[in-house]
């Protein structure tokens, strides 16, 4: 009788140890799950908490405006030097049109200065009046040519109506009958145009 009563004490203290180890064991993982619970809090809210994006800095309006005056105005005074020198180069080349505007012309009638200097070079040697005509008519044609190509016409006054723009009435010849009136009966000094523009009227007689 003794004995069991020892044995059933020893069993009761057994399962009071094995009670206080389970609840020992479950304090500490509670006390874990807190720690760990914590460790995750500080990593969101502590120093491991994630950066916000900073937000750009917005560009200062008054900055902007003179930043953009400072360019306009650069432009400007870019576009007005460029033009200062437009006018200059354009009032230069003018000058220098003026001045040398009629080399071409020059130089065309050299050669027929060149052809008159071996006609009265040629006069000296003969006293033959054919050939020195023959002379002159070549040259005269020579120099209609270099005329045309430089642009100069003559004024046309065979049987022409008399007209303003191009003649000039030197003479008025009066009984010539109404078929003439009006009409250019003689040319006194033929007239010119350069490019369709007169620059010298023709000298007429007009009918009257």
């Amino acid at each position: 009788m003794k004995e069991e009563n020892e044995n059933i004490k020893n069993e009761e203290c057994a399962q009071n140890a094995q009670s206080e180890a389970n609840e020992n064991a479950k304090e500490s993982g509670n006390a874990k799950d807190e720690t760990v619970g914590a460790e995750d809090t500080e990593e969101k809210n502590g120093t491991g908490e994630e950066a916000e994006p900073e937000q750009k800095e917005e560009k200062d309006p008054l900055a902007a405006a003179l930043e953009e005056v400072a360019q306009l105005k650069d432009k400007y005074l870019r576009s007005v030097a460029e033009f200062d020198n437009y006018r200059k180069r354009t009032l230069k080349e003018k000058a220098e049109l003026i001045l040398n505007g009629s080399e071409k012309a020059v130089q065309a009638f050299l050669p027929i200065i060149d052809d008159m200097e071996r006609a009265l070079a040629s006069s000296e040697k003969t006293d033959d009046a054919g050939v020195l005509k023959e002379g002159m008519q070549l040259i005269y044609q020579k120099t209609n040519k270099i005329m045309e190509s430089l642009g100069v016409k003559k004024i046309d006054t065979s049987d022409a109506d008399f007209d303003t723009n191009f003649h000039e009435a030197v003479a008025m010849v009066p009984g010539m009958g109404d078929d003439k009136k009006g009409k250019v009966l003689d040319c006194v000094q033929t007239g010119y145009t350069l490019n369709d523009k007169v620059i010298r009227h023709a000298k007429v007689a007009v009918g009257q």
